[in-house]
Formats: structure tokens, C-alpha cells, sequence
């Protein structure tokens, strides 16, 4: 969700409102005697934004076990191997501005969320987990031998430092525009509200991050008005080897800074 186009979006201000519609929807279904997961499921419908057009980038189509799974950019002989996970809008053949900003002599892969794109299925904390776990561990077996990194972006970065938390982990962690964990973004500007009651996807970035060990590079944005810097701050500083970067920009605007482009 972010960076160079207008496709991404409304994160905090999207939630806000995607809460409070829940909360009154909540309240009607209890009174109409409908269980906990309907009001779940209306989450899961307000919190995420896909869209679902056939790839028109130049990314490769990348399967696993024969279904649909991301693109790629591929080169022939890699010296390392990324895997994205990426924001909460659009799909995963949007993301050329994230891996214009990786090596080039290195093989990327955006993960396509279940229910986003053309990949059947429907996203959640669940199920986004789930098919980034199954990426991982099929980029692994595919690439023995190589350094597999993680991008994550915005709302990507809870899949990606999931991923941190495996017994074989990413050999190198990067996050651009997080949050420390999910339920304090929503908390933030709506205190009105019983919060916790009403998410069910409430990834924590300090907790899956605790125990890595490997390098971790975090972008924050000064001027986002979406996940507020604060987030990646406070991420930030529960990390002891973290390299942390702060831009002079928005929420949507991280992958325009030369200081992002990572040459390692």
C-alpha cells in the first residue's frame, strides 16, 4: 500500500471509518442473534482494499505447487533473493516501485494475498500469514544456498516480521512506513471505540521481531499521516541492530527517497 501512484491510500483514514461503520454494524448483529465471526467477516471486507486486474508490468507470473502465488522479477544467476509482502490496497503486480529500489542482480518476489489480484481465497491475518509462510518456504527450497530477504510495506510489514519469528528466519529484514503493532494505529484516533473488541487482524511487529537477530532496516515517513512515524519510531527502538531511517516525506511517497534504494 503506498508509494508512487494514487492506488494507495486511506490506511488510518479508511480504518477509522471501516471501525466505527463496524461497531454500529456490530451492534445490529448481535441484535439480530448473529454470531462473533459475521462481524469478523466485516472486518475483514473494510480493512482491506484489492484490486483485480491482470498484470499489465513486466513481472513473471510465479506459481507454487501449481497455483497462483505473486510475480517476479527474475534474473539468471541471483546472488540473493527477495520476497515481498506488501500494503493493504491494490495488488501484487503494482509493487515495481519497491523492487526498482532492490539490487538488480538479485531475484524478487511479491506475494499476491489471498483475494487480492487474480489468487482466489480471502484476506485476513490468517490467511495472508498462511501464503506468506508458504512463499517463504518454497523460496527456500527453490533457492538452497541463497540469502532470502523480506520487504515488508506498511501493512506487509506484519506478514514479513511474522516471518522473522520461523526457526529460519529471512537473512535480512526490511520495513518501510510500519507500525509497531496494528491495534495501536487503530487505537490512536479511535479511542471512542472498543478497539480490540472489533479487530480481529491485530498484527504486533514488536512481538514477532523480538527474538531476530539478523540486520533490520526501518523507513519511516516524518510527514505520514496515514501510520504516523511514531509507529516505526517506537518499532525502532525495541530493536537493538536496527538501522532506522527517517524521510522527509508522506505515507505514499518512501520509494521516491534515494536513501531507500539498497544496494547490499
Amino acid at each position: 500500500m503506498t508509494a508512487a501512484p494514487s492506488i494507495h491510500v486511506r490506511f488510518l483514514k479508511s480504518l477509522v471509518r471501516s471501525l466505527s461503520i463496524v461497531f454500529v454494524l456490530t451492534l445490529l448483529l448481535f441484535l439480530a442473534g448473529l454470531t462473533p465471526p459475521a462481524h469478523a467477516m466485516l472486518e475483514g471486507k473494510l480493512l482491506y482494499f484489492p484490486s483485480h486486474e491482470p498484470n499489465r508490468s513486466a513481472l513473471t507470473e510465479w506459481k507454487v505447487d501449481g497455483a497462483l502465488a505473486g510475480y517476479a522479477r527474475l534474473v539468471a544467476q541471483p546472488r540473493a533473493i527477495w520476497l515481498i509482502t506488501h500494503g493493504n490496497g491494490g495488488q501484487a503486480a503494482d509493487r515495481t516501485y519497491i523492487i526498482d529500489n532492490l539490487p538488480a542482480d538479485t531475484s524478487v518476489y511479491v506475494l499476491e494475498y489471498p483475494g487480492y489480484g487474480l489468487r482466489p481465497g480471502k484476506p485476513s491475518m490468517k490467511s495472508i500469514n498462511a501464503a506468506a509462510l508458504s512463499a517463504y518456504e518454497a523460496l527456500r527450497a527453490l533457492h538452497p544456498g541463497l540469502p532470502l530477504n523480506v520487504f515488508g510495506e506498511s501493512l506487509g510489514s506484519g506478514p514479513a516480521s511474522y516471518l522473522c519469528s520461523l526457526p529460519v528466519p529471512p537473512d535480512a529484514l526490511v520495513l518501510a512506513v510500519p507500525y509497531d503493532n496494528l491495534l495501536s494505529v487503530a487505537k490512536e484516533s479511535i479511542s471512542f471505540l472498543p478497539v480490540g473488541l472489533l479487530m480481529r487482524d491485530k498484527w504486533d511487529n514488536v512481538k514477532t521481531l523480538s527474538a531476530y537477530k539478523n540486520p533490520v532496516t526501518i523507513f519511516g515517513a516524518l510527514h505520514d499521516t496515514i501510520i504516523r512515524v511514531t509507529h516505526a519510531r517506537a518499532l525502532a527502538k525495541t530493536i537493538p541492530h536496527v538501522r532506522y531511517i527517517e524521510l522527509p516525506c508522506g505515507h505514499n511517497e518512501w520509494s521516491l527517497s534515494p536513501q531507500v534504494r539498497i544496494t547490499d
